[in-house]
């Protein structure tokens, strides 16, 4: 029987302290509420940073609808295919077949042919036990000069394994061949953004000589297939571990994972794996330069020309306690609410702001990242007022959306929930890293504070950095 959804219901199952909240997961799992709030990207953007790619889905047109207008809202639709799928070609039992000749009509139809084919199989490929060996094989057959990367749009494996975002994230990396190493090079994978141009991880690899190639920035098919001549494969957002790291083995290169993160002290610990790896880099390209001199140089020399240097540590921690304490001036009281969308460490965040005396008042997630553990319990210890918000409750579609105060939201959850036309609006890290990102965002901090902007307006456009026709 259905029961109208009261108030007190509404808060009971979509808010928790984080001094009674239980980690990983605070609230419970059921039917979701999916927000207005879409500058998440999904894999129809992501997938579009593969240049002169072709992305082509194979599925039935209920579920077509939503990849289909992504395309079109980001002026990518000349991009983007799909071969629908019926009910008599399961039936049949001949999806692999509608599959093969439905792409290679798709195919057949352009006026140029793609670098790359993006192919998505999806759930009913799964639950038919469709033969992907085979469907690959063919069309690589029938098409020798287009790369087939192997994609899938299968939410029904959300929740048991790699997410159809981790799995992209590795198949695009598929294309990238195996290369002779440059030595003068370091490859950033795994994110949809470009790095600020003042990012630790660019100041550090670009003041000791080595250029840095990243996805993102990836204009043509050569220069992305260049992206495996980096000497170091480095990895900074968290969806993008999965298969960045197991790429970084195929191609036979050292990784590092270093996580865009909030604490100094763990930032300061992996700009200093950065440096080293770049030594032990410089070090091999100067001994295979005194190998070649035959060693008509005294080898004790190496050490001295390595010249790799990381940042002033002390200067960088003193600059981010200029820049947030001038915040704290600015915005004063003002309550905070922040989400996981606009960082994948909405905690360590959270934790940055009230040691520095912001009034966080609540956190928009549905979620704790394993790698938010440590800060999870101190802040249970320390700020056990701190709120936590679903963002994903059935409930959260009534609940009301308004305050009578200013708040300040970071984010465009936090934004939509608490209906601030005060916030900062960027998504998943937006390119920000280290202490340079604490600086900007306590930056765009300040901006929304003295800004209004319209929600209902920013919101709902999909793909935030995307070009939008919306």
């Amino acid at each position: 029987m259905l029961k109208r959804i009261g108030i007190r219901a509404i808060s009971e199952k979509t808010e928790v302290t984080i001094g009674e909240a239980s980690f990983p997961a605070p609230f419970q799992s059921g039917l979701e509420f999916n927000s207005p709030a879409h500058g998440n990207w999904n894999i129809v953007h992501t997938g579009m940073l593969v240049p002169e790619a072709q992305q082509i889905y194979v599925c039935a047109d209920n579920c077509m609808r939503g990849v289909v207008l992504t395309a079109a809202e980001m002026n990518a639709a000349e991009r983007f295919s799909f071969v629908i799928v019926e009910e008599r070609d399961l039936l049949g039992g001949n999806l692999e077949d509608v599959t093969i000749e439905g792409v290679t009509d798709v195919l057949n139809r352009l006026h140029k042919k793609p670098k790359a084919v993006l192919l998505f199989t999806v759930c009913l490929h799964h639950f038919l036990g469709s033969d992907l060996n085979r469907i690959y094989g063919e069309l690589k057959n029938r098409f020798p000069e287009i790369f087939f990367m192997r994609c899938f749009m299968d939410p029904i494996m959300q929740k048991t394994g790699p997410s159809p975002d981790q799995k992209l994230r590795h198949a695009m990396y598929d294309a990238v061949p195996e290369t002779e190493a440059d030595p003068g090079c370091v490859t950033l994978l795994g994110s949809d953004f470009v790095l600020d141009k003042t990012s630790d991880i660019r100041r550090i690899s670009e003041q000791n000589g080595f250029a840095l190639r990243e996805t993102a920035a990836c204009e043509t098919w050569e220069e992305y297939q260049k992206l495996g001549e980096g000497s170091l494969i480095i990895d900074c957002y968290p969806a993008g571990k999965f298969g960045v790291q197991q790429q970084a083995e195929r191609l036979g290169r050292p990784f590092l994972y270093l996580p865009g993160s909030f604490d100094y002290e763990e930032i300061q610990e992996q700009e200093r794996q950065l440096v080293s790896a770049l030594e032990m880099l410089k070090k091999s390209q100067t001994n295979e330069k005194l190998v070649r001199k035959a060693g008509n140089e005294d080898k004790s020399h190496s050490e001295g020309i390595l010249g790799i240097t990381g940042l002033d540590m002390e200067k960088e921690i003193q600059s981010c306690e200029a820049v947030l304490s001038h915040a704290k001036e600015i915005i004063g009281d003002t309550p905070v609410a922040l989400d996981y969308l606009f960082h994948p460490r909405p905690l360590g965040l959270a934790k940055l702001l009230l040691t520095h005396g912001f009034k966080v008042e609540s956190v928009y997630l549905d979620s704790i990242s394993p790698e938010e553990k440590e800060i999870f319990f101190w802040l249970k210890e320390n700020v056990p007022e701190l709120k936590l918000i679903s963002t994903i409750r059935p409930e959260m579609r009534v609940r009301t959306r308004c305050s009578e105060n200013k708040i300040l939201a970071i984010g465009q959850k936090a934004a939509w929930f608490t209906g601030s036309r005060n916030f900062v609006n960027m998504v998943q890290g937006g390119g920000l890293y280290g202490f340079d990102g604490i600086r900007h965002t306590v930056q765009l901090m300040i901006e929304a504070f003295g800004t209004e902007k319209d929600p209902e307006d920013l919101i709902v456009r999909k793909g935030w950095g995307c070009e939008s026709c919306i």
